[in-house]
């Protein structure tokens, strides 16, 4: 028997089947478009995830020689916060409006001042009120689509749509349900206060559950064009951080995660409710039962050096390869090769790094190439190099790059730490976390163990496991990640006091930069 994970990503769906032991057999993905009818708008069409999901599922199970009858449970992961609109006849009303769409400023401000300020905000959903929330796109289309509106009758996270279209069901669970901001974090429940607030329907809102129960089978009216046999159950699933934290092994208290990637993400759970007094980190229900999460999302990680590769690095024409050429960037990036010369490879980026002195002779990077949500939630935020002189070279500015990424992703960190949550390892995840220069530039900048495991299938693994737990195979999450996650690589900071105090100092200069910068970036 086999267990099968679904990923619903931005840029495509992937279907991951393993073994009951935890081996992977075969993963799929299928790609589907996205669409920016408007600047800030960010779009896709459910009926394209569907098909998508049918044809990723499809590939799966022939590339792993399995039958419909041989998969056991389905798992449910995918981008969180897509607002999908269906009415009574339960068709999908307009194109859902996803994460990263940010024309929902004013709606924020409204709900913001309706619910009584940012404190009692916080006291009913744990999270400041942000454009990428579920939320505020409700009321954009309450404002701007009220023919659209007038016809709603379910509300549904992009997952669930597909489970719905699996099963006929509307169901959530709780670590997707938190990002709406809609939820009562603390008791992991919808939050009437905001529902009646914001005059939401209640009944408009799907049943939740914990991640690792099953929520609905497979109908017998789909099984056919999805490939799995009718009542084949399907558990809860995760958002895609939660997710992807349970496919990493980050499920107890000590054990945190940091990801380089397009964005930058550091995530760590807690057996009790916390949250950042100010906002500054994310609280969502984590994807097992009495437990949660924070979580500090910089924009630019990895994304800044793909910036810095094809624009400042350009003219370099070696590219003898990389490690670090998979690193997860936004292919879509419009960003112009200078001359169309092809690009600098990630590792030699990285080797011109670590011939530079830690601390880069006073250079500093400010990361907010797309503005910045932690711990600085400001739309405007701009990067920058501080401090250039005429000794700089392109290795310079490629180390202060990393470093700044890598303080970025500090400043997270140091407020879990501020929360009084344990960090005793920070598993690296994503592209960035191939590099062997990164790592140990995060263990000395974190003086952190960092570690990386046995698997880079996140998402799809972490519900692949969720399906097992929910069907019996596993008796609970912790359970199920300690036997089939392994801990393969370690990295201890540096001894060297030297070394220590460089990136001290150099920390020390990259946090009082932004508060010196606030204004003029706005004034830009």
């Amino acid at each position: 028997m086999a267990l099968l994970g679904i990923d619903l990503g931005t840029s495509g769906v992937k279907a991951l089947a393993i073994r009951e032991d935890g081996t992977p057999l075969a993963s799929a993905t299928v790609e589907y478009p996205l669409s920016t009818p408007r600047p800030l708008w960010s779009e896709q069409d459910p009926a394209d995830w569907w098909r998508g999901t049918c044809a990723a599922v499809h590939a799966v199970l022939a590339m792993a020689h399995l039958s419909s009858a041989d998969v056991r449970a389905v798992g449910l992961s995918g981008q969180m916060h897509g607002l999908t609109l269906l009415d009574r006849a339960e068709t999908v009303l307009r194109p859902a409006i996803l994460w990263n769409d940010q024309r929902t400023g004013p709606q924020c401000e409204e709900i913001t001042r309706i619910v009584g300020g940012q404190h009692h905000l916080l006291e009913l959903t744990a999270n400041v009120m942000l454009p990428g929330f579920t939320a505020p796109k409700i009321v954009w289309v309450r404002e701007n689509e009220p023919q659209v509106y007038a016809q709603v009758a379910h509300i549904l996270l992009p997952k669930d749509y597909i489970r719905y279209r699996m099963s006929g069901e509307f169901a959530t669970e709780v670590s997707d349900a938190s990002g709406m901001l809609l939820f009562d974090v603390r008791h992991r429940t919808w939050s009437r206060d905001m529902l009646d607030a914001l005059a939401i329907p209640a009944e408009w809102m799907p049943r939740t559950a914990e991640s690792h129960e099953v929520t609905a089978y497979v109908s017998p009216s789909v099984a056919d064009e999805i490939g799995l046999t009718a009542g084949t159950p399907i558990v809860g699933g995760g958002g895609d951080n939660a997710a992807g934290a349970v496919g990493n092994g980050v499920v107890r208290e000590g054990t945190v995660s940091a990801s380089i990637g397009t964005s930058g993400v550091v995530f760590a759970a807690s057996e009790k409710f916390v949250m950042e007094p100010e906002g500054k980190l994310h609280a969502f229900c984590h994807a097992l039962p009495d437990t949660w999460h924070v979580m500090g999302v910089m924009l630019s990680a990895g994304g800044s050096l793909r910036w810095f590769r094809d624009v400042i690095a350009a003219g370099r024409q070696e590219n003898r390869g990389s490690g670090l050429e998979s690193v997860n960037i936004n292919s879509n990036s419009q960003i112009p090769l200078s001359n169309h010369k092809p690009p600098i490879g990630y590792d030699d980026l990285m080797a011109d790094a670590d011939a530079i002195q830690p601390g880069t002779e006073g250079l500093v990077f400010l990361p907010y190439l797309t503005g910045e949500r932690c711990p600085y939630p400001d739309p405007l935020a701009r990067g920058a190099f501080v401090g250039l002189t005429l000794r700089h070279t392109q290795a310079h500015l490629t180390r202060a790059v990393v470093e700044g990424v890598t303080f970025g992703l500090a400043d997270s960190l140091q407020l879990v730490r501020d929360l009084g949550i344990r960090i005793d390892e920070v598993r690296a995840i994503g592209g960035g976390a191939r590099s062997a220069v990164w790592r140990q530039m995060l263990a000395d900048v974190f003086q952190t163990e960092i570690t990386l495991i046995n698997s880079s299938e996140g998402g799809a693994f972490g519900v692949a496991l969720l399906a097992g737990v929910g069907t019996g195979v596993w008796a609970n999450t912790r359970q199920a990640c300690d036997a089939t996650l392994k801990v393969t690589t370690r990295v201890e900071p540096t001894k060297d006091a030297a070394v220590r105090r460089a990136y001290s100092d150099a920390y020390a200069r990259y946090r009082e930069l932004y508060p010196a910068l606030a204004g003029v970036f706005a004034r830009l």
